[in-house]
């Protein structure tokens, strides 16, 4: 027994021969075997995945011919794959033998051979499955099976994330690095264990691992596994490794943006809290933080606005994002990681910084004043005869995004002795962009026949819904659906900050949503107004209370 522990390096045939004589150590002596020849078994492990490292899949067949039938057997011993490192040689090892682009019907049936030793290895049902000698070995060391496998996988995710982790230096990949192959091969492996909390650091790993490659060395599926895995709850990741993921992979990006347009879209919105809570729970707005992510979230929630034609649910999560964009933002400016400029490259700079201005940070007499400004360079912009439909587009949208100095606006006309021609063209815009000039003109002058007339009513103690029918007439009588769109936002804040209005409200915005099928919009409006009122600090409890109870009656 002694001169078979002398071995050459790399003999197969030897080991080959040993693992046949072995099988899966069902008796006494086999076993006795086994473990004498423990110590040179790894050694030879470890030297052969040293040597098949710098190899092709393909060349290492060629050049070791016995190697799939010895690792083959070797993995379904119990005594080799408990002792020591040899399980995560085993796993190297098979890993190196991985065709990350397979040629031909041999290759890909070699990968899912692989792939099934894998999940053999690292699965403990198909292990307690086993024969009996498996958990008797597993006695014999003092662990139950629980235990012995939770360990074991442990073990295998610390020894992979160190060899990941001790090839990069502060992010960049040094000399000696694991070949792409590999870690491909790795990050398919992962596949079916995606979901165990053990396997979570090694996932984190393989996010925040990047080789020379220009090419993704990551597996696609894995990609989307793991997208998956995080957006319906199963899998916790930090917000690097999401940053990592959804930089590197574009479908996972567009994913998570739909889903959570999806499922935002599928409730019924009560409160703007709640929108916010689901938003930022999605890791979003964070993740926005990056200008790439930022353009490319923009670019998905834009093309979702006008392929839903702008239903108000839409329109209100957007801008519901953007505000929590906004908040991120001003945290990472902190650190002046990107220039505003890389977040909106093609739009009027100083535009964009009005818009960015948060409204509760400057006393509420200056806003009519900070809206005049924004309402100028809008004009300007869309009034130049060079403007491209396309460049018009991009300018609604940008103002669309930033809804809450809209809603401010509507607010404002009613609520503070302003000039409202610059806030009644800002908001006509917003309500129809694509309009000509005589088209918005006419907007305008219907715009300002209904300002007048809600003026007029403002401050009276006593009214009732034939006093405001002439406004609700202009709603149901014009052709002109942004005409109504305007009207009904108009219409909703008078109802909330007249007290002439809050006796009316109810049975008013009964009629509105009967006649003219306004109530989502109005449902959109409210839960506005009563987001805006809890954020800046009002103590106007009135005004909210009304605003739950005409929630609750579009609720019925």
């Amino acid at each position: 027994m002694a001169q078979d522990t002398t071995v050459p390096t790399l003999d197969f045939k030897y080991w080959l021969d040993k693992a046949v004589e072995w099988g899966q150590a069902t008796t006494l002596e086999t076993q006795k075997d086994v473990c004498l020849h423990l110590p040179q078994l790894q050694e030879f492990l470890q030297q052969t995945y040293e040597t098949l490292k710098h190899m092709n899949s393909i060349v290492a067949i060629q050049q070791f011919p016995l190697i799939g039938q010895l690792l083959g057997r070797l993995c379904w011993n119990p005594f080799v794959i408990g002792y020591d490192e040899s399980q995560k040689t085993l796993m190297w090892c098979l890993c190196c033998l991985y065709s990350s682009e397979p040629q031909n019907p041999v290759e890909l049936k070699a990968n899912s051979w692989i792939r099934s030793l894998l999940c053999h290895l690292l699965s403990s049902s198909k292990w307690e499955s086993n024969e009996a000698e498996t958990s008797t070995f597993i006695s014999a060391l003092g662990y139950t099976s629980a235990d012995y496998y939770c360990h074991l996988v442990e073990n295998i995710v610390s020894s992979l994330v160190t060899e990941l982790r001790g090839n990069q230096f502060n992010g960049l990949t040094v000399q000696g690095s694991v070949p792409a192959s590999r870690v491909n091969a790795v990050s398919l492996f992962c596949l079916p264990l995606i979901t165990l909390p053990d396997v979570t650091p090694l996932l984190e790993t393989l996010l925040l691992y990047h080789g020379g490659s220009s090419k993704e060395i990551l597996s696609s599926q894995f990609l989307e596994a793991v997208n998956d895995a995080f957006l319906k709850k199963k899998i916790s990741l930090s917000e690097s490794a999401v940053l990592s993921l959804w930089l590197r992979h574009l479908p996972s990006l567009e994913n998570a943006t739909l889903h959570v347009l999806d499922q935002l879209v599928s409730i019924q919105m009560n409160s703007l809290e709640e929108v916010a809570s689901v938003i930022k729970d999605s890791f979003l707005p964070q993740a926005a933080s990056h200008p790439a992510i930022f353009r490319i979230v923009n670019e998905i929630f834009k093309n979702a606005l006008l392929e839903t034609d702008g239903t108000p649910e839409v329109m209100t999560i957007i801008q519901v994002f953007t505000q929590l964009f906004v908040q991120v933002l001003q945290n990472e400016n902190k650190q002046h990681k990107f220039p505003l400029k890389a977040y909106f490259p093609h739009h009027y700079q100083p535009l964009v910084v009005a818009l960015l201005r948060c409204p509760f940070e400057s006393p509420a007499t200056c806003w009519s004043q900070h809206l005049t400004h924004i309402s100028n360079m809008v004009k300007a912009l869309v009034e130049d005869t060079n403007i491209s439909s396309s460049d018009l587009l991009e300018v609604w949208f940008l103002v669309a995004c930033f809804g809450e100095w809209l809603d401010i606006a509507a607010e404002q006309l009613l609520k503070a002795a302003v000039e409202p021609d610059a806030l009644l063209w800002l908001l006509a815009f917003y309500y129809c962009p694509q309009t000509k000039n005589l088209q918005r003109i006419q907007t305008m002058a219907e715009a300002r026949a209904v300002y007048n007339h809600l003026i007029m009513l403002f401050n009276a103690t006593t009214l009732s819904v034939r006093d405001l029918q002439a406004a609700v007439n202009s709603i149901t009588d014009t052709e002109q659906c942004y005409t109504q769109h305007l009207t009904t936002h108009l219409l909703t804040n008078f109802l909330l900050f007249s007290s002439g209005g809050h006796m009316i409200a109810q049975e008013f915005i009964s009629h509105i949503t009967e006649t003219t099928d306004r109530s989502k919009e109005v449902r959109s409006l409210l839960i506005r107004t009563a987001y805006r009122i809890n954020q800046n600090g009002e103590e106007n409890q009135k005004t909210v209370k009304l605003v739950n109870e005409l929630l609750q009656k579009l609720n019925v």
